[in-house]
């Protein structure tokens, strides 16, 4: 199975830019990337920061480019969203009973759970009481689950972004829910920090992807400041086999060259080298 993920869009009233780049043709060419060469995925996840400000005319935009998208998509929010006008564009999307765009479904026996873990403005994460009760019951009820979300929900080793990261006092529940579920959760994927990160966190492999727009620069000492810059934006491409999952990172926006190279020894030999 394949699955697409991405994160921060960032999208934007339709003609402004953000960060310097226009947010639209960038995700305009994931998507194009994505039709053309992974038309058999699964689903397209997209782990938040959905738009830039929360505007209506950019979920609005939003909706218009997934629209005549092929692959199932599924949209989770992040810390740059408006909940409200979300739903008030995405009126028929699910949510859970306190109203949180929590969700979930099963594929090919594993339970892909999709969590709302947006504050009332700020930036950091937030997963209270009633969402642990929600993510716990899902938990409960499967015996294979794979968890998509926005925020990282524990520390990444760069203080800055950790500034805003799950808030502190959500973290132990959450984390809880980690070690109680580790035998069952496959891997948890996130978004929110603009950087491919990958490791073990209480047992359970995670990956974090890059972003369509600028990306964020690792600084393991900076305590303040969030650094980034127009690197290349990438996607990810999880291709998953029964226990084992695989994940590519897809540069789909760069337009140099790109070389062809054999695989043979002597493809590679030293020219007029001697023998």
């Amino acid at each position: 199975m394949k699955i697409i993920h991405i994160s921060d869009i960032h999208l934007t009233i339709p003609g402004e830019p953000m960060g310097g780049l226009n947010p639209h043709a960038r995700f305009a060419k994931a998507l194009a990337d994505v039709a053309e060469n992974h038309s058999d995925a699964t689903r397209i996840i997209i782990t938040g920061d959905l738009t830039h400000w929360g505007e209506i005319e950019a979920y609005e935009a939003l909706k218009q480019a997934i629209s005549d998208v092929d692959v199932p998509v599924r949209l989770l929010l992040g810390n740059h969203d408006n909940r409200g006008n979300f739903l008030a564009v995405f009126p028929d999307h699910p949510v859970d009973a306190n109203g949180y765009v929590n969700h979930a479904e099963t594929i090919d026996g594993v339970r892909y759970i999709y969590l709302d873990t947006v504050g009332d403005q700020t930036h950091a994460g937030h997963f209270g009481a009633d969402r642990i009760e929600w993510l716990a019951s899902q938990l409960a009820g499967c015996t294979r689950a794979r968890l998509f979300l926005h925020h990282n929900p524990m520390p990444i080793g760069l203080p800055a972004e950790d500034q805003i990261a799950l808030v502190d006092q959500d973290q132990p529940a959450f984390h809880a829910l980690l070690s109680e579920y580790a035998d069952r959760i496959e891997y948890f994927h996130f978004g929110h920090v603009h950087a491919p990160i990958h490791g073990i966190f209480l047992g359970v492999p995670f990956a974090s992807v890059p972003s369509t727009g600028n990306q964020s620069y690792p600084d393991l000492s900076e305590q303040t400041w969030l650094k980034g810059g127009a690197m290349e934006p990438a996607y990810f491409v999880l291709t998953i086999h029964g226990d084992n999952t695989l994940i590519h990172q897809i540069p789909f926006a760069w337009e140099g060259e790109l070389g062809q190279y054999g695989t043979q020894w002597e493809d590679w030999a030293k020219e007029d080298a001697a023998p």
